[in-house]
Parts: C-alpha cells; structure tokens; sequence
C-alpha cells in the first residue's frame, strides 16, 4: 500500500493442532514462518517482530506436541522476533486436564499463559482461557487491569488483543464457535484489535473481519476449514479439504494504522486484497461493520458458462462454470430442481464454491440422489458473502 511504512509487523495464527501422526501442520507451520521472513527481506522495514499462536497449537496437549511448537520457534524464529502463546480447549484435552496443561506450559516454554508485552511501543495482550474457552472472573479482571495500563499510555494507538475462542456477534464462525463473557469489558476499549481462532474458518472470508464495537479478526486454521453455516449439503466441515494453512500478516505504521493481509502458505501466496484499519480507536470511521451486507454489488455468470448434467440411475450430477463477482468472491450456489410436469420444487441443495482454496477451481457442482423418475429442471444461483443473489442463474434440463 503507498504511503503506509511499517514500524511493527507480526503473524496472528491460530489452531496449529500439532499433532505428529499429522506432521504436515507443523511442517507448513515452519515454511510460513520462512516464507514471511523472505518476503520481510524485501521490504523497506525488514523485520519480523512477533510470531502468535491464538490457542490450540497442540492437538491434545502432550509434551511431545508442545515440545514440537516450540522446537519450530528455536528453528526458526531470528533473535528479534518474539513468540507468544495461548492455550484453550485442546491444550487441556491431555491426561489430568486443564491443570496438568498449565503445568506442561511452564516447564516446557517457561513464560506465563496470561501476558502482556510491548513490542516496538505497541501493547500486545494474551489470555488463555479456563475451563475450555471460557473466561472467569479472574481472568476477566485481569483482561481489565491490562487494557487500561495499555490505554493509560497510549489511549490513539492500537491494542492488539489476543483469546482463542471468537467473540460472539464478530467475525465470521461466532455462531458455532464465539464467547460473550468478555464483550462487556472489550467494548470499552475501541482501539482494541481482537484475534482470535477456535471455528477454523477461512482467513479469506470478508467476514473474518468485523467492526463495531472494536475491531475483530479471525486467524484462520493449520488443520481442516469450518465454516459458520448450517444448510450446505455436507454440514459445517465442507470435504476433500483435509489441509489448511492459513494466517494474517499485520503491519503497522506509526500513525498507529494497522494493514491485515490474509496469507495462504499452501501456495506461497497472499489472497491478494488486505484490510486497513485507519483510525482503530474511533469506531465512527469503522468500515467492516455490518452495513456491509447492504450491498448493490452481486455474482453473476459469464455469457459463456457452462452447465452440465450427468444421470447415472436415480442420481444425477450437475457441473457448471463458477460465477463471478466484482468484488471478494462468490460463497456458495443454490441448486433447486423442478418437476417439469407441474414447476413443483422436489429438491434443493446449497454447497460452497471452495472460495476459501486460494487457486479456486474454475468449475463447480454437486451431486443429487435419490429422484424418481420424470423430466427435471435444474436451477443454479449463486450467492455472495452478504446473501447478495447472483443477477443471473444457470438452467439445464434432464431425464431421469
């Protein structure tokens, strides 16, 4: 971006789950931090200042899973760059619980689970929770205490505050995996930038980032996408997406703006869009709130998509060329199948267009079971993230 100069840059990641008889999270883990390292090389700030794990970075809490954690730092982490961690709910599955997990921590990493650093003049806040992902009253007076030591020195600059579990009503994967029993102290402090982790949504989803009260951030996920939407005809967990690696790259400048950038470390590559935050301590200029779902902007097919329906028995499947939009990309498709006879609905199916892979494939489709037999119209929407439908629809007809 011109004009933006970076005195601070750091990567918010969450939900590594280390785990050895899945090596490859640990294994991409590593190669992102190289690949930001490499890219810092090339840029006029050159540094990378701080690494975060958002909670659930071992699997199920052993040693041997946190020993990995942090062998990756002393790898490859440089002198200047410095780590910080939280725990949650599958750091306390071992045996003996959420106390033994505490225990491991300590010994094996040596700093406290609730911390709060400045790094090059910024605050950098972290708290495990307890019980799972939750906050008691403990924590929540200590969550209180440390913002306003950050506030107190520095009320115009960013806070940048850490917990693995999504605050209710923010970003995107809050309905299945969000908390509320802190929202009524973060409120308070609007120059607060919150990351967080726990659903394993995409990083790439315009919806994991939101503002109103304060500015929230979903930090994406080394182990499988989940998505916060419940009608899709696989559930939550879309399949074949057994890897993901995914983080947000933040910089900012010494105006106190903070720069977002989703990164994608299967490809190498950033999404290739970036959110600025300008004034993070007045929500009056705020840009990702809510207000974004009034949008004019929908998907469309191009004039020479192409759809395609195949029948084998009962079932028939459907390809088609994706749609397009003018701005992010399209989330899903509704497919509705007619009775030609009559017009009468006997199927309708939704299922995402994969915009949380980075190269997307330029097709989409889905199969349909179980339909007697006649003469059928098939129907495909898209949809965009906004519930935006798309100005244009595909149709085919086929015989079953």
């Amino acid at each position: 971006m011109e004009n933006f100069t970076p005195v601070l840059r750091f990567i918010a990641s969450s939900d590594l789950h280390a785990n050895r008889e899945h090596p490859s999270r640990v294994e991409n883990f590593r190669k992102g931090l190289n690949l930001i390292y490499k890219y810092a090389e090339g840029c006029e700030y050159n540094k990378l200042d701080a690494v975060i794990i958002n909670g659930d970075f071992a699997d199920g809490g052993k040693d041997e899973q946190m020993l990995d954690v942090k062998e990756a730092f002393e790898d490859c982490l440089k002198p200047e760059t410095k780590w910080i961690l939280t725990m949650a709910s599958h750091e306390f599955f071992c045996e003996g619980g959420e106390a033994a997990a505490l225990e491991k921590f300590g010994r094996i990493f040596g700093v406290p689970t609730d911390t709060h650093n400045v790094i090059n003049g910024f605050h950098f806040i972290s708290v495990t929770t307890t019980n799972g992902c939750r906050f008691n009253d403990e924590k929540r007076a200590w969550i209180k205490a440390e913002l306003d030591k950050a506030v107190a020195d520095d009320p115009f600059k960013p806070v940048f505050f850490f917990q693995h579990p999504h605050i209710q009503g923010t970003v995107y994967g809050n309905v299945y995996w969000g908390e509320d029993e802190i929202t009524d102290i973060l409120m308070n402090y609007p120059q607060i930038i919150d990351f967080s982790g726990h659903s394993h949504a995409p990083v790439n989803d315009p919806r994991s980032i939101h503002q109103q009260h304060f500015t929230s951030v979903g930090t994406g996920s080394f182990k499988y996408f989940e998505l916060d939407e419940f009608d899709k005809i696989y559930g939550t967990v879309p399949p074949n997406e057994p890897e993901a690696a995914q983080f947000v790259l933040v910089e900012a400048d010494e105006k106190g703006r903070v720069l977002l950038r989703p990164y994608d470390v299967l490809t190498e590559s950033f999404f290739g869009y970036e959110w600025l935050v300008e004034t993070p301590w007045e929500p009056d200029t705020f840009i990702y709130t809510d207000a974004r779902y009034n949008t004019s902007v929908k998907p469309y097919f191009a004039e020479d998509a192409k759809i395609e329906v195949k029948v084998e028995g009962n079932d028939a499947t459907v390809e088609f060329t994706q749609a397009k939009i003018d701005e992010d990309r399209v989330n899903d498709y509704k497919v509705t199948v007619r009775r030609k006879s009559d017009n009468a609905i006997v199927r309708q199916l939704c299922f995402w267009s994969r915009y949380y892979v980075k190269n997307m494939p330029e097709t989409a489709g889905c199969k349909i079971e179980g339909l007697p037999e006649g003469e059928y119209v098939l129907n495909v929407t898209a949809r965009g993230f906004w519930n935006n439908k798309s100005s244009n629809s595909l149709t085919a007809e086929f015989t079953v």
